[in-house]
């Protein structure tokens, strides 16, 4: 005997017809739709850093002997770090690490960011030898510079000036040197205003690398 198709076995009534759009099924489709679409308004931008401490006006010399200070750097942003030519242990990662951050400013198109190095041993550090020192690491000076002067102009940038420790020199057995100080990096705006401090590890660079974006936006 024929039967209808849709009606039960027993002859009872039809069952209901399933719908074939599932609620689940359309829950997603509604969320690829919408996502992308306020995802923009769910993106998290923080404040541009304040500014912690502002620098005096200073004087020193570059690594060719020319004066150096904050009239030159005056309208710039920039990077300082801390370090000394004969330093055997922190010193040649921070420069590793400053290698990295200006490379990746230069690939940014962030080509008016500069750094600069305060030698924390200026006793030793002339100009010839922090010469020497960028030419032995192949250090990109164009927009790099490294600073020394007399030691208590220096210390007083550190210290006063940034902050930051700065110990004495302690001259060690097998001719080894040591000057304790801040493996850190200070990010400067173009009025001479400290906004931060970082590490120089992966996570510090990234996050000087985007205070640095917010900051030139400003």
């Amino acid at each position: 005997m024929s039967g209808d198709p849709h009606s039960g076995l027993d002859g009872g009534a039809p069952e209901p017809r399933r719908s074939l759009l599932n609620p689940w099924l359309l829950a997603a489709l509604a969320g690829l739709v919408l996502i992308p679409a306020i995802r923009p308004l769910l993106r998290f931008e923080p404040d541009p850093p304040p500014v912690l401490r502002q620098l005096p006006q200073w004087r020193l010399v570059d690594q060719n002997g020319d004066s150096f200070g904050s009239a030159e750097l005056a309208g710039e942003v920039y990077v300082a770090s801390f370090l000394f030519t004969r330093c055997a242990t922190v010193c040649p990662r921070l420069t590793a690490s400053l290698r990295q951050l200006q490379r990746r400013y230069r690939e940014e198109g962030m080509h008016e960011v500069r750094l600069v190095s305060f030698t924390v041993d200026p006793a030793h550090d002339t100009p010839e030898r922090l010469r020497d020192y960028a030419r032995s690491r192949s250090l990109e000076l164009e927009r790099w510079s490294l600073v020394t002067g007399a030691e208590p102009e220096v210390r007083s940038m550190v210290v006063d000036g940034f902050a930051l420790p700065m110990g004495e020199r302690l001259d060690l057995a097998g001719g080894l040197v040591d000057v304790a100080h801040a493996a850190r990096l200070a990010l400067v705006d173009r009025d001479g205003g400290v906004r931060g401090y970082y590490g120089s590890d992966a996570v510090g660079l990234d996050e000087v690398f985007h205070r640095t974006l917010q900051i030139l936006a400003e």
